[in-house]
């Protein structure tokens, strides 16, 4: 037994017997390999061929970790974790699953290449003008590979970390995953003109280090994207993040990977170095969290001085509901991390199918917050990540006797937009801005001279006040 699985077993009165051991190393499986899956084989022919239409639209992956430690199989197809890796049917609408399925009865590569790109266009690959509006110009380039949306925070995508260790189906950035257009999927190769970016910006005081999941990556291409930024020494940079999920879909990387050491190390120097590091940890469901294996690189990645903060998408089919909500966030403080993030389901790929109404989505997050004690409510949301930024969803009210629904925005391309209620016309329906009106005037309050804060902050701040 691994000296650290040991220690952690003893710990928690755990030992040999209960079957505690390190998993078998690390093992892919994608939509050419689903077949070998030996857990699928007892499942309907009709639903794994389902799956199989659906994957050449939309990204699928999963590893050994996933499927052994965190699907109850006894529950498929509805177990919230098959549902967060394992394609759907439903996940695209009638007529273009019916595309798809066409398509491939044809079995002509070039027409079955063709459909699938010709679906994923009408999936919205792009949402919130990630790529139309954020990516910023450094010395009359653009820096492909790095966004620039909020004035402190800057992201940053190295090219190598442009993959998962498994693909959940609600993911927004799925368009990284699939062939589109090569110059629209971002990353960097090196950090050089990244820093100089950040040292000509003062007011960048965040950089998120972002995919794909940067901890995809082995520690000596890590360590290139990290370490010359602390090495730097840029005074007003003070946290850097990591946004990951690794820490639920493959927890050995902080545990017996063999370079875990070699990443921990680097964590540790980033906070010796005085600045936060602030590990950005995506988990959708409590199921996630129940592993032992997941306790255990929560406490490593702790012993480093690393903060864990968390978040997800409320997500219809998979964690939609007060309970589960409130059981997550109970579960992440025992953790000792910091619930932060609620979101909305964003205007891409499948959202039809996990999207919940605005309203709706209130009231699970309250009747959730409700439920749990004010150290679990560091949490925001329901928040939507849109074009202008990330609009809170404050609850319906009444005005004069007209029932509206109460906005704020948490972050803004403005930010003077920030934390400014404003009010849209009452509709249950809603499920994105997009679907709102203006309560009392004819557009919202950062409608006025929008068009000029489409773009990255650097290029924006002059119509700031």
């Amino acid at each position: 037994m691994d000296y650290r699985i040991e220690e952690h077993a003893e710990q928690n009165e755990i030992s040999d017997n209960n079957n505690i051991g390190l998993p078998k190393r690390f093992k892919v499986f994608t939509r050419s390999t689903i077949d070998k899956i030996s857990k699928l084989h007892n499942l309907n022919h009709r639903l794994i061929n389902e799956m199989k239409i659906v994957a050449h639209v939309l990204p699928f992956k999963v590893n050994n970790y996933v499927l052994d430690n965190l699907i109850d199989w006894n529950e498929v197809p509805n177990d919230p974790i098959f549902r967060l890796v394992f394609p759907q049917k439903n996940m695209l609408i009638p007529k273009h699953f019916r595309k798809m399925k066409k398509a491939l009865k044809s079995e002509s590569k070039k027409i079955i290449k063709s459909t699938a790109k010709e679906i994923r266009m009408e999936l919205n690959p792009y949402p919130a003008g990630q790529i139309s509006y954020n990516v910023p110009t450094f010395q009359r380039k653009k820096l492909n590979g790095v966004q620039h949306k909020y004035r402190e925070t800057a992201l940053l995508f190295p090219r190598s970390g442009q993959t998962c260790h498994a693909y959940c189906t609600f993911c927004f950035r799925w368009s990284q995953f699939v062939s589109l257009k090569t110059k629209d999927k971002f990353g960097v190769k090196s950090v050089d003109n990244f820093i100089a970016y950040l040292q000509e910006n003062p007011e960048i005081t965040d950089v998120l280090i972002t995919g794909g999941d940067p901890m995809i990556m082995c520690f000596n291409r890590l360590v290139r994207f990290i370490q010359p930024i602390v090495n730097a020494e840029i005074p007003h940079l003070r946290t850097i993040r990591i946004g990951s999920k690794s820490l639920t879909y493959w927890p050995m990387r902080y545990i017996d990977d063999p370079d875990s050491d070699y990443v921990l190390g680097l964590f540790s120097n980033i906070t010796d170095k005085g600045l936060n590091l602030c590990f950005m940890a995506h988990i959708n469901h409590y199921q996630e969290m129940e592993s032992f294996y997941f306790k255990m690189a929560v406490e490593e990645i702790k012993k480093t001085g690393a903060q864990i903060l968390t978040q997800t998408p409320l997500l219809n089919q998979i964690n939609a509901s007060s309970d589960i909500l409130a059981k997550m966030w109970k579960l992440q403080i025992d953790y000792n991390m910091v619930p932060y993030y609620l979101f909305i389901a964003r205007d891409t790929g499948a959202q039809h199918y996990f999207s919940v109404p605005l309203v709706k989505a209130w009231e699970i997050f309250s009747k959730a917050y409700t439920k749990v004690s004010g150290i679990c409510r560091t949490i925001r949301g329901p928040s939507m990540s849109c074009s202008p930024g990330k609009v809170n969803v404050l609850g319906p009210t009444k005005i004069n006797g007209e029932k509206v629904l109460a906005l704020s925005f948490i972050q803004g391309r403005n930010p003077s937009w920030v934390n400014k209620p404003f009010f849209a016309k009452y509709n249950p329906k809603a499920i994105w801005l997009s679907d709102l009106e203006p309560a009392f005037d004819e557009q919202f309050f950062f409608e006025k001279d929008y068009d000029k804060f489409l773009g990255p902050y650097n290029e924006i701040k002059k119509y700031i006040d």
